[in-house]
């Protein structure tokens, strides 16, 4: 876009020329590109948000399940068949990794009872950090939404005020009128990138915190389900 074109472009002040719509639709095509970007951004973010809410959701309600059929005396037997075929959830999945690796290796005859808890260790330390893993995925976009989108959105806005100044430097007239829709939209491109970074920042923390959380409850029941596999190693010895 010429200077010529910005000057004849420039339109008297009015509120019609700073709704949002107007200022979108009038911008430059950079700031327009910024613009779309960061509401595409915001609307993932929002739809990783909800996704990861129901997640951890279930998961908490199938591990306080579990928790009550695992301590409920239940035989460890029993409880494995019943989750064998489909563990739905993380600390079933533990579970029934260490008891495959428990039938596995008595079925194999085992020589080594050391080995064989050094084994069952290992499959639990692999599995949790498996299902970490499942419940991180997609948090990095919101670590880099959160990072980045202030610095997409000032970009625009750089973009924006540099087409205001060639738009005052083409009329030669720096009233209001010819400055304000300009600066208008650049700013608008900021306030779109805060939009995306804000929620994008606040959910990446709170589902940190809820990974760490799950892990550590993840850890607290390997180290207690590793010590009744540790007795029953004993009794047998």
């Amino acid at each position: 876009m010429n200077p010529t074109d910005i000057a004849q472009s420039v339109a008297p002040l009015t509120s019609a020329n700073l709704s949002l719509f107007h200022m979108f639709w009038h911008a430059h095509w950079i700031v327009e590109a910024v613009m779309v970007g960061l509401m595409v951004c915001s609307v993932w973010v929002w739809a990783i948000a909800i996704d990861k809410t129901l997640l951890f959701s279930r998961i908490r309600k199938a591990g306080d399940h579990f928790d009550q059929a695992f301590w409920s005396g239940q035989s460890l037997e029993e409880l494995y068949k019943s989750l064998a075929a489909n563990p739905e959830h993380s600390t079933g999945v533990l579970f029934v990794a260490a008891m495959r690796e428990w039938k596995r290796s008595f079925e194999g005859h085992v020589r080594s009872f050391a080995g064989l808890q050094m084994r069952i260790e290992k499959v639990m330390d692999v599995a949790i950090a498996r299902e970490v893993e499942h419940m991180e995925r997609r948090l990095l976009v919101l670590a880099t939404v959160g990072s980045a989108g202030p610095f997409i959105g000032l970009f625009g806005t750089v973009a924006g005020i540099m087409t205001s100044f060639q738009s005052i430097a083409a009329s030669q007239n720096t009233s209001l009128a010819v400055v304000a829709p300009g600066i208008a939209e650049a700013l608008f491109a900021t306030a779109i990138g805060l939009v995306a970074a804000i929620p994008a920042t606040i959910f990446y923390n709170k589902f940190v915190t809820e990974v760490n959380r799950q892990a550590q409850r993840l850890e607290g029941f390997a180290d207690e389900f590793t010590a009744i596999l540790s007795r029953q190693i004993d009794e047998r010895v």
